[in-house]
């Protein structure tokens, strides 16, 4: 399916079948949660809708026809005559539930409202039961769970990961990992020039932590030279395979798109120079409706249409006479509430476009001591963060207020490698990891709102990684993270004999290579409570025995 002539209309977007859902098949979707209106869908379910189908993953079709929340936990813990039991237990409560707001009903309508709050112990079984509800059915989905808050009180445990995958030699380390915008999956990034896709172990919904094996890639797309950018198609959704892609770009490559099912390419968009040569973008970043492809080179932001693979594209320079921002444009962030967007440089300055022309609004100034490798908007589109690299510095910058400098987090990074930083949906919570493979949380919100320039300190910090943190991603809808670590490493020339005499002694010690090995993996992370939805758990079994 690969698209070396310009063809494949409709972006490269071609039907992937069936097949290969069914032998991997992906969790469920839900929206990511970028708006109050999906937060509170995902955060729990409504009377008279479904909840998000990614918290009722291979349930059965009665269950659906309930239209009542379906725990993970029933869907992959329980047995048969647990989930029989507790589906009709569901039913009664529906029932229950419907007789009381009638009868509610009928009292405002008959009685008054003020009649109402006088005879308020008369409905204080239908104002208790309906709270009571509520609080188990959050408790029992991981997905309301992280709505509630992640939980930064303590360090987050560890799940699950991917090492053995990357342990073949010292220097097949990750350069970051990116959850899908449905966060049935995630993707990876390695030195061996390697997309790799992996799903979300199902036993995560059912709290069977025990249980979870080392993760094993479900995808490999293989590029014929290094990964510059990667990034998922921002509509992406595992129910619809047609919307199931992601663009990459590599070194004397045009831009490729695969399919997130068969690992197959479907198109690709070549981009040329003012030689007419074909050059390779830098960084790349989809628009949020997914329409158009942005694509980073030097002084320039070519734009594609998605739906037009090819080498037509819309050129935007973004230095005019000799004034703008020069550079390598390296990183682009998309604005969730205005029609714009950031880019990011490595003549260590960001600006600021509109969507719809190219043109410049602002150019920050200069504050970052090297170029920029990462940006991100806050949801409120108010706040602009940006780090670079051999920079110890993340600075949050008030667009309201151009130039202003709100407060910086401070972190290590040593090297020229791209580290990553994530906010979770909320706003609230920035991580970032760094070269000494610890990973930082900042409360945002704690930072005083008129407050002079400070630094911020972190709420949390834990070691993650023995080696360099690079990447990290927060889950769109649960409190799972995503870290993945590794640097290029230069072995000193007595590691190898270091290697055969501890081989030889065997006292179990770890040398250099050993430890790099081991220091490239990607390591899923619960940032969340994990009380509660046991102890709901509970009280949904014992409210099913009692009936």
């Amino acid at each position: 399916m690969s698209d070396s002539a310009g063809g494949g209309e409709g972006g490269g977007v071609a039907g992937a079948g069936q097949d290969s859902e069914a032998d991997s098949e992906p969790p469920h979707p839900a929206p990511p949660a970028l708006c109050e209106a999906d937060s509170a869908e995902i955060g729990g379910a409504s009377e008279d809708g479904i909840p998000p189908s990614a918290k009722r993953l291979k349930t059965s079709e009665e269950e659906e026809e309930l239209g009542q929340e379906v725990e993970p936990e029933k869907a992959h813990g329980e047995v048969p005559t647990e989930e029989n039991t507790s589906a009709a237990h569901r039913s009664r409560e529906l029932l229950q539930r419907e007789e009381e707001e009638d009868q509610r009903d009928e009292e405002v309508t008959d009685e008054g409202v003020s009649e109402c709050h006088q005879n308020g112990d008369k409905g204080a079984d239908a104002a208790e039961a309906t709270p009571e509800e509520e609080q188990s059915e959050a408790a029992d989905s991981p997905a309301a769970g992280q709505h509630l808050g992640l939980d930064f009180t303590q360090n987050p445990t560890m799940l699950t990961g991917s090492w053995n995958e990357y342990s073949n030699f010292p220097e097949n380390y990750l350069k970051g990992c990116k959850w899908a915008p449905d966060g049935s999956c995630i993707l990876t990034n390695s030195a061996d020039n390697m997309l790799r896709v992996y799903n979300l172990p199902p036993e995560i919904y059912s709290y069977n932590w025990d249980l979870l094996p080392q993760m094993s890639p479900v995808l490999r797309m293989a590029e014929g030279d290094t990964i510059y950018d990667y990034c998922w198609y921002p509509k992406m959704n595992s129910m619809e395979p047609d919307t199931c892609f992601l663009a990459s770009s590599s070194r004397d490559n045009p831009v490729h798109v695969w399919d997130g099912f068969y690992g197959e390419m479907r198109a690709s968009f070549r981009p040329y120079n003012h030689l007419d040569e074909l050059t390779a973008a830098h960084s790349l970043g989809f628009s949020p409706d997914g329409a158009r492809l942005y694509c980073g080179f030097e002084k320039m932001v070519r734009v594609f249409h998605t739906e037009r693979p090819g080498r037509d594209c819309e050129e935007r320079p973004t230095v005019v006479k000799k004034r703008g921002q020069i550079g390598i444009i390296s990183c682009f962030s998309f604005s969730p509430c205005q029609a714009v967007y950031a880019c990011g440089s490595y003549s260590r300055c960001a600006g600021l476009y509109a969507c719809q022309d190219g043109t410049p609004l602002a150019l920050l100034p200069t504050r970052h001591h090297g170029g920029l490798t990462h940006l991100l908007f806050s949801p409120d589109g108010n706040y602009l963060y940006t780090g670079g690299r051999k920079d110890p510095e993340i600075l949050c910058w008030d667009l309201r207020e151009p130039g202003k400098v709100v407060f910086s987090l401070k972190r290590n990074v040593a090297t020229n490698q791209r580290i990553y930083f994530d906010l979770d949906p909320s706003g609230r919570f920035l991580l970032s990891g760094d070269t000494e493979g610890v990973v930082s949380v900042w409360d945002v919100r704690t930072a005083p709102p008129d407050g002079d320039e400070e630094l911020l300190q972190p709420e949390l910090r834990f070691q993650a990684h023995w080696d360099c943190t690079n990447g990290i991603s927060i889950h769109p809808f649960m409190p799972l993270l995503a870290t993945s670590s590794g640097q290029r490493q230069f072995p000193w020339p007595g590691d190898s004999e270091g290697d055969s005499a501890s081989d030889a002694e065997g006292d179990g010690a770890v040398t250099p290579q050993q430890e790099a090995r081991q220091g490239n993996a990607l390591t899923l992370w619960w940032a969340g409570p994990v009380g509660p939805p046991a102890e709901g758990h509970q009280d949904q079994e014992a409210a099913a025995a009692e009936a």
